[in-house]
């Protein structure tokens, strides 16, 4: 259980990266369309933005879209240490800095395009009798969904008080049908094989990677693991630096179904509830 980085232009590729999605939960594309230099201004905008003092504007409310300081961070489900990191959570109705959203809404649509291909190339490849089990094509459940998220991450240099027991992002899987997350300057990312060891996800710049969430692993019943995974803290000689990282998380509309015990509105408030309820 390994994964190596796939070259999206060849043409092998789709049934390659389906491979690695079923093998591992992950896969990694290279030589993608999505546009790198695009990426490096998001990073470096963003990083302007959490090293200043308007980010307090934009703390979130109800709706859970705006700023999350470190001090509100979440904690992932059955872990009672925060992570160490503060992001900012972008919904395309939700609350965004004036001179940044041009460019994050640019960069959301075409990758919500992008990963519409992708669910094709996982509907193509999967065997008949999974296919049969999609209540629509599974590209079609994105349509007009108001629920997919670009999360920006901002994992700050760490200070040496930090919990003995804190990382940057614990052990956790992710909630929506798939997440597309363009590899990071820095390493960190690991996945956890079937026999409990960790291995390190291939981090070079321009890589994408592209990991399966636990609506998909149910639509598939089982089919697609949705594989847990971390963000470890850097070695002592990285502590002074920053990581930013830029997840999407594919949601489906709320009214898909998908499977016989949820839909997809059911699903999320279910393991929202679940995470609540760890906290407290």
């Amino acid at each position: 259980m390994e994964l190596n980085a796939i070259n999206y232009t060849d043409p092998d590729a789709p049934a390659r990266f389906v491979g690695s999605l079923r093998e591992t939960g992950f896969g990694v594309l290279k030589e993608h369309p999505l546009r790198q230099k695009q990426v490096e201004s998001i990073y470096r905008n963003w990083k302007i933005f959490f090293d200043g003092v308007t980010k307090s504007d934009f703390v979130h409310g109800e709706t859970h879209d705006g700023f999350f300081p470190i001090e509100l961070a979440e904690a992932a489900k059955n872990c009672e240490v925060r992570d160490i990191k503060e992001y900012f959570q972008f919904y395309l109705w939700g609350q965004c800095p004036a001179e940044l959203r041009e460019e994050i809404i640019e960069y959301f649509n075409d990758t919500c395009q992008f990963a519409a291909r992708l669910l094709g190339w996982i509907e193509n490849h999967s065997p008949k009798s999974v296919r049969a089990l999609y209540h629509e094509p599974l590209s079609s459940m994105l349509q007009n969904s108001e629920q997919s998220m670009l999360r920006i991450l901002h994992y700050p240099p760490l200070q040496g008080d930090e919990l003995p027991s804190a990382i940057r992002a614990a052990a956790h899987e992710d909630i929506n049908l798939i997440t597309i997350l363009p590899a990071a300057h820095e390493p960190g990312l690991q996945v956890k094989r079937r026999d409990g060891s960790w291995m390190d996800v291939p981090c070079d710049f321009g890589n994408l990677i592209i990991n399966i969430g636990d609506m998909l692993q149910e639509a598939s019943d089982g089919y697609f693991p949705s594989t847990t995974h971390r963000v470890i803290n850097p070695p002592d000689s990285d502590h002074n630096r920053s990581r930013i990282s830029l997840p999407l998380f594919l949601h489906p509309r709320p009214d898909v179904v998908l499977s016989s015990k949820y839909t997809a509105d059911s699903y999320l408030k279910q393991r929202l509830d679940e995470l609540r309820q760890a906290k407290n």
